[in-house]
């Protein structure tokens, strides 16, 4: 048999080679993580996956794009489905990183314009002569028309969180999709941006910056059509066991779970840094003498909390054995007071001073809760009375937090183990820049707002003492 020359060998390799290129999004096959996410979009709206870096997930909502935008569908495919061309806006924290990540992805280097077509879009959908050019960035481009199966065009809409809420202010979309998390105000308005059409709202992130907003909604929270994929290193399934651990290494401690397992990071400036393990300890009992109090964090833009403390006066610990915390609005509010009068309706409550606003339901939130039923104390929480400190400091969260810190140190404060709810806070209660961030505290603001008032902690047996003497003198 004659052998091939070695000219025409080369030129059918590369040939191949190019078909192999140009037909990425039919060789993609999903790890399960990757899967499990595509599955979920038949029934949810919004879709999160939460991954450690470089283990596919820009990859695989890239290639769940191309097919909505081409309507070309593999054998195996299980989840959502245009039967239409689509519109979607797909976006970064820049355009840059826009470049760098969804660009590439979908369409191939973007400095070389060549090999555009070797990304997840098939290159003989792609309508090169229409893509628009972004301005000052080079390389970028803007949208990215591509012709469905159905004979229409899709339309692919670049943008960047830098660029500001109005760059997302687009017409009705079939879908957007998220490339690293974006401030709450861009995604809910790239949300909005779905509601007619109800279609896809994709985030694909490595949580760097810790629990923020979007992410409390959706791993906290968690409404109704929204679904979290986590997925580690371990679940990517193009790393040996041998390159893991090296990736593992290469990251800073306080950076590593972020960064290969997907877990939102704490946060550069640690407010509590004493190892959980001081502060944990197994549930017990808790003796009668032990005077107790509640701290109660009024929810408005955030989940209402309530954190119940005891008080072993003998050693002078502290000891978190309760937490309650539920998102909602001011009809929530009844529901508010049962848990916290299921836990105990002789057990005073602390409150912070913005209980004493009017609020646009009406009366006070403290009256509110008092009208429900709940213990309350006469006046908001603050610290003892100090002739040289200002009257302000008494109601200081640097001071409650100070306190709370101090505590823990010298081991006089202590958590039920099995309130996960309240650790979890505690493992990302932070600083930016000097300034604690105000976001997934809801749980230490409740705890911080009871020690304030921890000398007004009562027994059940002085609480119905005190109550007897009131009636005796009412009668």
């Amino acid at each position: 048999m004659q052998s091939m020359p070695p000219e025409t060998l080369a030129a059918l390799r590369t040939s191949a080679a190019g078909k192999v290129k140009c037909s990425r999004l039919e060789l993609y096959e999903p790890y399960a993580k990757q899967r499990l996410f595509h599955v979920l979009g038949v029934s949810t709206r919004e879709r999160a996956l939460i991954a450690a870096n470089q283990s596919g997930k820009t990859f695989c909502a890239g290639a769940e794009v191309a097919m909505h935008m081409t309507g070309r569908y593999p054998g195996w495919w299980e989840g959502k489905r245009f039967d239409h061309a689509v519109r979607w806006t797909a976006g970064s924290e820049s355009a840059e990183l826009t470049r760098k990540g969804i660009q590439r992805v979908l369409l191939g280097p973007p400095e070389t314009e060549a090999e555009w077509g070797t990304g997840m879009l098939p290159k003989d959908t792609i309508l090169f002569a229409d893509i628009a050019r972004a301005q000052g960035t080079p390389d970028a481009v803007a949208t990215i028309p591509v012709r469905h199966v159905s004979g229409d065009v899709s339309v692919l809409q670049m943008a960047s969180y830098s660029q500001g809420r109005g760059k997302w202010q687009a017409d009705t979309l079939d879908g957007v999709w998220f490339d690293e998390e974006p401030p709450l105000e861009i995604y809910t308005e790239g949300m909005t941006r779905t509601n007619i059409s109800e279609g896809p709202v994709l985030l694909t992130a490595t949580p760097m910056l810790g629990m923020t907003t979007v992410l409390f909604r959706l791993m906290r929270e968690r409404p109704a059509g929204t679904a979290v994929v986590s997925m580690t290193l371990d679940d990517a399934e193009h790393y040996t066991p041998e390159q893991r651990l090296r990736l593992v290494a290469t990251y800073p401690e306080h950076e590593r779970e972020a960064r290969t397992k997907g877990i939102p990071m704490r946060g550069s400036g640690l407010i509590f840094q004493v190892p959980e393990s001081d502060i944990v300890c197994a549930p017990f009992e808790i003796p009668e003498h032990w005077p107790r109090i509640c701290g109660l964090d009024f929810g408005a833009d955030h989940p209402t909390a309530a954190a119940w403390l005891a008080w072993d006066r003998d050693a002078d610990v502290i000891y978190v054995y309760d937490a309650y915390r539920k998102s909602g609005n001011s009809q929530m509010l009844p529901l508010h007071a049962a848990a916290i009068k299921a836990r105990g309706d002789w057990i005073l409550c602390a409150w912070p001073h913005d209980g004493n606003n009017e609020t646009a339901a009406g009366p006070q939130l403290a009256k509110q809760y008092r009208d429900q039923g709940v213990n309350m104390r006469e006046e908001n929480a603050k610290f003892p009375e100090d002739p040289k400190a200002p009257e302000r400091s008494r109601i200081s969260v640097e001071a409650g937090v100070s306190e709370m810190l101090t505590r823990m140190i010298t081991g006089r404060f202590k958590v039920f183990r099995h309130l996960g709810d309240w650790l979890e806070e505690y493992r990302q209660y932070h600083r930016d820049k000097g300034v604690i961030v105000k976001v997934y505290d809801d749980l230490i603001s409740a705890t911080r707002i009871a020690i304030m008032d921890l000398r007004y902690a009562t027994t059940n047996e002085r609480h119905e003492r005190v109550r007897r003497e009131r009636n005796w003198r009412v009668a």
